[in-house]
């Protein structure tokens, strides 16, 4: 059975597990904007800021009660050199989940938190070109929080509402 839920603010139903991300690090947008083309090499899944700030994009995935499948943000981590290295050594190929976990920076705001920029993650790679889960520290930040215990279905209706329509 496909997950629905009726959104609160529009009054619509709403059919599958939404997710929700960012295309850019948040480091990116703190460029102006004039800058960004020259300084910055950035694809859908990693970006270099001077050549010397390294993001790669993964998930964050928030297990929901009652269901398979989670919510997922799509977040980008800094990395250290050394590790974007055995990251994108490994990028293209089929297997890779045997590298790492990886040490991370979270460099995505998501809004409906307090700043979670900057917390904490292991970034651990999957294999068949699925993006990296992006493990959080276990503090008690709410994200961090949600990702340790999980969600129920109207929390994920709550963060649909305040993501389309605040």
């Amino acid at each position: 059975m496909t997950f629905e839920f009726k959104c609160a603010t529009c009054g619509e139903t709403h059919k599958g597990m939404p997710s929700f991300g960012s295309d850019k690090p948040s480091s990116y947008y703190e460029l102006p904007e004039a800058e960004r083309e020259e300084r910055c090499e950035c694809g859908a899944d990693a970006c270099v800021i001077d050549k010397k700030w390294f993001f790669v994009r993964g998930c964050i995935e928030i297990p929901v009660h009652g269901q398979k499948e989670p919510f997922i943000w799509g977040v980008w981590v800094s990395l250290s050199e050394d590790s974007f290295i055995k990251w994108k050594a490994v990028f293209d190929k089929d297997k890779r989940s045997h590298i790492g976990p990886l040490f991370g920076w979270l460099n995505t705001w998501l809004q409906p938190y307090p700043d979670t920029r900057n917390l904490k993650t292991m970034v651990h790679l999957r294999d068949h070109g699925t993006r990296p889960y992006i493990e959080l520290e276990p503090t008690e930040h709410p994200l961090a929080v949600e990702q340790r215990e999980g969600i129920s279905e109207e929390r994920v209706a709550q963060l649909y509402s305040m993501i389309l329509h605040s």
